[in-house]
């Protein structure tokens, strides 16, 4: 028998009792007690089952493990510790900084789309752009030209495009927006370049997704199984590397085009005001292309999902929790329409409650770097030279020894004091921060966020902006959650979660246009109910006086073919005595239709 013969021979012993080890893992999912480790293999059965929730396996193991840490066994006896330790944390990321870095196979994956940007590099190459990148960001003049930008989408295409859907009913995916509404301003920050992506009529933009495949094509190498899977379709030039392989190029391409018409306009307008971060590079003397490339292309990553992915998880949780957003609306209406950044910041109460999300719903919800020499711990766990370490902030966000046993609960009081208690003599609340390292959803110690605040003022524009007209209404069963999904930053699975139906999910959500009195939403909820029904009896009584009992065939025509097959969905329901959509009436209702009035039951807890 040759070699093929007999792995080929094996592996079809091999495969099948993976996939029955698999199932029986899938159905323990819920158990969080450490996975079982097999031989050769180690654990990778059950992280092959918990693959679809790998984020939420691995923070139940880190919630059970006395230390917060736990060490998954993979293929090969290749070991990865995971910890929502805090002492762990701020050993990695700061006490041991220069031990700890990103690491080779982490760069490889990245290399494609990011190359030498400042997220994928260590060192003095990173430390090279640290400096450079840290000096923009501290400058009054580029905090402005943020503040302009946001201000202008938000004005000018944001809130427009909300105010229609919410004159003409119509159903939006918030997370769409909110992501096409960040790209736009990434862009103009980082390129000086419009994309123009959150217009009404929401166009695809090729730039747009061009950028999106590259993102969620790199992320997925990192969550494969085998990693040399991709690297031999990168090297066939197949599949999804070849469509990687396409974007990146297509980026790049895209970058390098917008560099050149910079460095035109700078040198026949050498008082060009260089507001845009590409802009100041290029003053500053670094004419580099692929230098220029890789960090703008870097922080339009950075940018682009992190703010959407945190607005996304916070227009939910406010939807949850109605006593908290009127605290949040009660802040914003004792600011001005268009606050300047002293009033920003000094929205406690707001910041307070995005910090709260976001412990909940990071938009990074793990991270990792790789020991350069064998180390300890500080709750003991042995790390060898190469092993790879993540810190969980999902996890930590979720842990009794932190936040409490009502960690569970959205709560942004825990940020907060009031006067009294020596930190505020106003009465207003004062915002407290926590512990970088027990709170790690901007990074901590030297590698921290530098657009941090940067990202603080656009949320909090942008939450100003949408609640003091509208309210978010989310079309779902109460405690129904929504399916948190990680790539390289956290999504929502399928957009903003609305239910169309009493047990179904979809990407869209209803929006209501406030009064600008300040009635409120369920006054105005109920009189557009009341209105809607005269509405509807007087096209009833108009059609009959003039087209008479016996219609003529041409008065279907009358409406048009889209509106026909909305009405002909509409059924009479003697519980409630109202018509309704067929598709998504609960069951007694539908029943209720058959039947005649006297035969339906009345369910008065319904």
């Amino acid at each position: 028998m040759s070699i093929i013969e007999l792995l080929a021979s094996v592996s079809l012993l091999l495969i099948p009792l993976f996939f029955y080890l698999a199932k029986n893992s899938r159905s323990k999912a819920s158990s969080k007690s450490n996975p079982t480790s097999y031989p050769l293999i180690g654990s990778s059965v059950a992280i092959f089952a918990n693959r679809n929730r790998g984020i939420q396996w691995t923070s139940d193991l880190i919630q059970n493990s006395p230390t917060a840490t736990v060490v998954l066994r993979r293929f090969l006896d290749d070991r990865r510790v995971l910890t929502g330790n805090p002492a762990n944390v701020q050993h990695i990321l700061k006490t041991k900084f220069y031990d700890y870095e990103k690491g080779s196979k982490s760069r490889q994956t990245l290399f494609d789309f990011l190359g030498n940007g400042i997220f994928n590099i260590d060192g003095d190459s990173w430390k090279f752009q640290r400096q450079v990148s840290s000096h923009e960001f501290n400058t009054k003049s580029l905090r402005k030209f943020v503040e302009t930008v946001v201000d202008t989408e938000v004005s000018q295409r944001l809130i427009p495009i909300l105010s229609t859907a919410a004159a003409n009913s119509t159903v939006l995916d918030l997370q769409d927006i909110l992501q096409r509404f960040a790209f736009d301003n990434i862009c103009k920050i980082a390129f000086g370049y419009d994309p123009a992506y959150l217009l009404p009529d929401l166009p695809e933009t090729e730039f747009a997704k061009t950028f999106d495949d590259a993102a969620k094509i790199s992320s997925g190498r990192f969550v494969t199984l085998f990693p040399f899977l991709w690297k031999i379709k990168r090297f066939l030039n197949i599949g999804s590397e070849k469509r990687l392989k396409k974007a990146c190029s297509e980026l790049r391409e895209f970058a390098k085009n917008i560099i050149k018409e910079k460095k035109q306009e700078l040198s026949n307008k050498p008082s060009l005001e260089t507001v845009d971060l590409l802009s100041r590079f290029l003053s500053s003397g670094h004419s580099d292309e692929d230098f220029v490339t890789d960090i703008v292309i870097s922080f339009i990553l950075a940018g682009r999902d992190t703010t959407s992915a945190a607005l996304t998880w916070y227009f939910w949780l406010l939807s949850r929790n109605p006593e908290i957003e009127k605290e949040i609306l009660r802040e914003i209406k004792d600011k001005s329409e268009s606050p300047v950044y002293e009033e920003v910041k000094d929205m406690a109460y707001t910041h307070a409650s995005l910090c709260e999300s976001m412990r909940l719903y990071p938009p990074v919800p793990i991270d990792g770097k790789v020991a350069l020499h064998d180390d300890v711990l500080p709750d003991g766990t042995v790390i060898k030279k190469g092993m790879r370490v993540s810190y969980h902030p999902y996890a930590m966000g979720r842990l009794e020894m932190l936040w409490g046993p009502d960690w569970e609960e959205f709560k942004p009081e825990r940020w907060l004091q009031r006067a009294g208690d020596g930190v505020s003599n106003d009465g207003k609340w004062s915002f407290v921060g926590r512990d970088p390292y027990s709170y790690p959803v901007f990074q901590a110690g030297p590698r921290i966020c530098l657009g941090k605040d940067m990202a603080f003022l656009q949320m909090k524009r942008v939450v100003a902006g949408i609640l003091r007209r509208f309210k978010v209404v989310p079309a779902a069963e109460d405690g129904v959650e929504p399916v948190f999904v990680s790539f390289l930053t956290s999504k929502m699975e399928g957009g903003f979660p609305v239910s169309d139906s009493r047990n179904s999910w979809s990407s869209s959500v209803f929006l209501v246009e406030m009064a600008s009195t300040g009635t409120s939403f369920v006054k105005v909820q109920r009189n557009l109910l009341r209105f809607m029904t005269v509405l509807q009896s007087a096209a009833c009584e108009w059609l009959d006086h003039f087209l008479g009992n016996e219609k003529p065939p041409f008065y279907k025509n009358v409406i048009c073919s889209n509106h026909r097959s909305e009405i002909s969905s509409l059924i009479s329901g003697h519980i409630h005595g109202k018509l309704s959509d067929g598709y998504g009436m609960y069951e007694e209702c539908l029943l209720s239709a058959t039947m005649k009035a006297n035969q339906v039951r009345i369910y008065t807890d319904y």
